[in-house]
């Protein structure tokens, strides 16, 4: 009998980590991991900005569709909200290479250990895993490849939903109510803590988060407003107990025309409670 062509290692039982086998059996199909000479960040895409928020019963992401290249427009439809199971979802910002290969890397990270323990992860867990490829990155971080992810998921058994910040070196963080990542982020919190309430309904709570993602755009040149003449609009993503899912384009659209006409009559934006995105 001729011996079987897959490696004695994929057929024997180890960790259900997904990254942990790929280290071990193959690490050149990672990200990489070490350091190069000099500091890359000129030189690569960068993607911004990502929001979040929870409501009654879920949570939200959403995030514009810009990646810039220094002073330069790199891509004005990259896609930086990525569901990573059927109940969680990721947003990228930093470098967008490398972020976009991290996320791919975190959906099989997921869907491996689904394989092999029969089980999902727990929010906590999952959040734990994405900490370590995060870790991982560290020596790229160093040379200006840094990639800071915003995760989100449901809670079974808390019933309800959950947000975590990283920083570069995989630190994480619970956030309350919400929270946001990238270059425009310091402007989008500020229009979450005048909007946000933990009340607010998913309708409401969608043109709340566009209306930061506009004021985002606004001040900081990185990150890419509503485009209605290219019809480019922000990736929502909302995740309630029956699971996830990606807002059609053209609900997203509805939304952030109501925000660009409120915006006619009141350049800042609402002050109070916001009704229909207005």
């Amino acid at each position: 009998m001729s011996e079987s062509r897959i490696p004695a290692a994929y057929m024997t039982p180890g960790t259900s980590s997904f990254a942990d086998f790929l280290t071990a059996q193959s690490p050149e199909l990672l990200p990489r991991r070490d350091a190069v000479p000099g500091n890359l960040n000129d030189i690569a895409p960068h993607g911004t900005t990502i929001v979040a928020a929870t409501f009654p019963g879920g949570v939200i992401i959403a995030g514009d569709r810009r990646a810039t290249q220094g002073n330069l427009i790199a891509e004005r439809d990259m896609r930086k909200v990525f569901p990573s199971d059927e109940y969680s979802a990721v947003g990228i910002a930093g470098s967008a290479g490398l972020a976009v290969e991290l996320v791919k890397l975190f959906q099989t990270e997921l869907e491996h250990y689904e394989k092999i323990e029969g089980t999902t992860l727990s929010i906590e867990g999952k959040a734990s895993r994405l900490s370590a490829l995060v870790r991982g990155n560290l020596p790229m971080a160093m040379q200006g490849l840094v990639v800071v992810p915003l995760f989100v998921g449901f809670d079974p058994e808390a019933g309800k939903g959950k947000i975590y910040g990283y920083d570069p070196t995989g630190g994480r963080y619970e956030q309350t109510g919400y929270s946001g990542v990238g270059s425009g982020s310091l402007f989008a919190k500020g229009a979450l803590k005048k909007l946000y309430r933990a009340d607010l309904d998913e309708a409401t709570l969608v043109a709340v988060l566009v209306q930061a993602l506009y004021d985002a755009a606004d001040d900081d040149s990185a990150t890419g407003g509503p485009d209605l003449s290219r019809k480019l609009f922000p990736l929502v993503h909302v995740i309630t107990a029956d699971g996830g899912r990606t807002l059609p384009d053209a609900e997203v659209a509805a939304v952030a025309e109501a925000v660009i006409t409120g915006r006619l009559q009141r350049p800042d934006g609402p002050i109070a409670e916001l009704e229909g995105g207005r």
